[in-house]
């Protein structure tokens, strides 16, 4: 059992590390030297390094200190520490980075401003179905959600409107007021449907003959429930066992694979639903 949590949180803590790199590589290779701001603490720190010189990593940690100890609290130690990963993590890729990129990877602003948001907008996304943050307004967005079911794309997009309009008092530019918000609502869009493909469930009911076999399988190597009903065909008006199995999107091929392995003949209903909540899904809110 340590064995297996060990390598959950071992493959938990690479996925964070590859989409913290990405966000990085997105702000540093499209944004910054474009001199398009986003939103969130990386668009703070984007303004301070425009008008002071002070360096993004530095500003990204300090401002997230604060954010990190209330997250504590609210949300728990699990996320606290994936959190501090990530924006320690973070702050180390963006002064690195920034320290060797010093050309935008694209000089066409409006390309830079759809490239990066939507590679902001995915890292973000990843970060989040691994049960972290990469901090500032994703911390603030995961804590109203705890409570409230409000997307988090949505609680950022509005944290980040605030950010980005106050940008205009400092450079006085409505070119790069714009381009913010291209930015902003591409990484908005992006996050929720990298939650929402997360989230995904499946509803199958299977007809066999041997469903019994099936459901031990099913429990066993996917570790999801199986409720076994009785149901008569009418037309060959003989009785059948039915199964009902609840599950993540991702998990049907698997589910499939275990079907067909032990029934091939095996009569199979996949529908998408629109949630499901309790053990093993999402929480009621």
């Amino acid at each position: 059992m340590k064995r297996k949590i060990f390598f959950r949180e071992l493959k938990s803590y690479t996925i964070s590390t590859i989409a913290l790199f990405v966000m990085a590589l997105a702000w540093t290779g499209f944004l910054i030297p474009n001199k398009i701001l986003g939103g969130g603490v990386n668009g703070i720190a984007t303004m301070l390094f425009w008008t002071t010189g002070l360096s993004t990593g530095i500003t990204i940690v300090v401002v997230n200190l604060v954010l990190v100890l209330v997250a504590l609290r609210i949300i728990g130690s699990g996320f606290g520490l994936k959190t501090v990963y990530s924006i320690v993590v973070l702050s180390a890729m963006f002064s690195i980075l920034q320290y060797y990129i010093k050309e935008p990877f694209v000089t066409d602003k409006f390309m830079a401003a759809i490239i990066g948001g939507i590679m902001g907008g995915t890292s973000i996304g990843l970060v989040f179905t691994q049960g972290g943050s990469t901090g500032g307004t994703d911390i603030v967005a995961l804590i109203v959600n705890k409570y409230r079911n409000i997307s988090p794309g949505k609680i950022i997009l509005l944290l980040d409107v605030f950010i980005i309009s106050s940008s205009y008092f400092v450079f006085q530019s409505i070119e790069t007021l714009v381009y913010g918000f291209v930015v902003m609502g591409v990484t908005s869009y992006t996050i929720d449907l990298v939650l929402t493909g997360n989230k995904q469930s499946v509803q199958l009911f299977v007809f066999s003959k041997n469903a019994e076999a099936i459901a031990d399988r099913v429990t066993k190597e996917t570790g999801r429930g199986v409720t076994l009903m009785k149901g008569t065909g009418w037309y060959t008006k003989t009785e059948h066992s039915i199964l009902l199995i609840m599950a993540k999107k991702m998990e049907s091929s698997q589910l499939f694979r275990i079907i067909k392995d032990v029934d091939p003949d095996a009569f199979v209903s996949l529908n998408t639903v629109m949630g499901v909540y309790g053990k093993g899904f999402d929480e009621i809110r």
